[in-house]
């Protein structure tokens, strides 16, 4: 691997960012080859394609590095973005120029990203409930709190931090930490605590906002919003009632809502949340 992509990839890392890097790991171009037989032009190997070609990709930025053909450089990273969305390696098998269902060429892409990261407001059995379910799904867990007998380590084991604070001040605390794959749910039910704590995550740059309430609790506080200068823009980020509209009801039911909700809006796939739904959050039990 060149040094110019060892530079970007321990920049990436020092400023927790995501990044991918794919490395061709074997090239077997005489494998498909009969005795004698040259290769079609269609599938000769580039010559710079050798076992170490090494090409790093990040959201948003140009690759750095290359595998040696421009064809085989942009399939290969589109798959790394794949894999890097989905915080996971993988083998993959190309052709020379990158064509499906070849094994001239093995490419290994292995994500660098660190975890997503949530933060739920309010110490709650329903954040309790949460929490379980989005270590499940490989998030780093923040519990915050004002109130110190209820935001415990022990009220909390499975979160990987619990933090007695105001959460508008916490969240201001971490703002610049907050990415486009992060997310802050607000289970406080409490406008004291609600409504600073949505007005600090709307600064911010986290992808997913939702916020725990009936209809009439969220109408409640997007009036409060508004008289804090809150824009109908900014109002419409916010996941409100939280969760798809699944019939639950205990806090696992709830938190796998949530949660389900969150893995969508993140694919920015349609889906039936609560949100856009109208009527009863909770129906009535068959």
């Amino acid at each position: 691997m060149r040094a110019s992509i060892f530079d970007v990839v321990r920049k990436s890392l020092e400023e927790k960012e995501p990044i991918a890097v794919a490395t061709v790991i074997s090239v077997e171009e005489e494998s498909v080859l009969g005795e004698g037989e040259e290769p079609a032009a269609s599938s000769r190997v580039a010559a710079a394609t050798v076992p170490g070609a090494a090409l790093a990709v990040r959201p948003g930025k140009p690759a750095v590095g290359s595998l040696g053909d421009d064809d085989l450089d942009r399939v290969v990273a589109r798959d790394a973005l794949g894999a890097l969305g989905a915080g996971r390696n993988f083998l993959r098998h190309y052709g020379p120029n990158g064509q499906a269902q070849q094994v001239v060429l093995t490419v290994f892409i292995e994500s660098f990203a660190p975890p997503r990261r949530m933060i739920i407001v309010g110490a709650t059995d329903f954040s309790a409930a949460l929490v379980r379910v989005a270590k499940v799904l490989g998030y780093w867990v923040s519990v915050c709190d004002a109130r110190p007998v209820f935001a415990t380590q022990s009220r909390f084991p499975d979160a990987d931090e619990v933090v007695a604070e105001w959460p508008h001040r916490y969240l201001a605390s971490v703002a610049e930490e907050l990415k486009s794959r992060d997310a802050v749910c607000v289970l406080s039910h409490d406008k004291k605590f609600d409504v600073p704590a949505i007005v600090e995550a709307l600064g911010t740059s986290v992808g997913y906002i939702g916020v725990m309430g009936s209809r009439g609790t969220i109408e409640e506080r997007f009036e409060q919003l508004r008289a804090e200068g809150i824009d109908e823009v900014s109002l419409a980020r916010l996941m409100a009632p939280i969760g798809l509209d699944i019939g639950a009801r205990t806090p696992e039911e709830t938190a796998v809502a949530i949660m389900a909700e969150v893995v969508a809006h993140a694919a920015d796939l349609p889906v039936r949340s609560l949100r856009d739904q109208s009527g009863p959050i909770h129906r009535p039990i068959p």
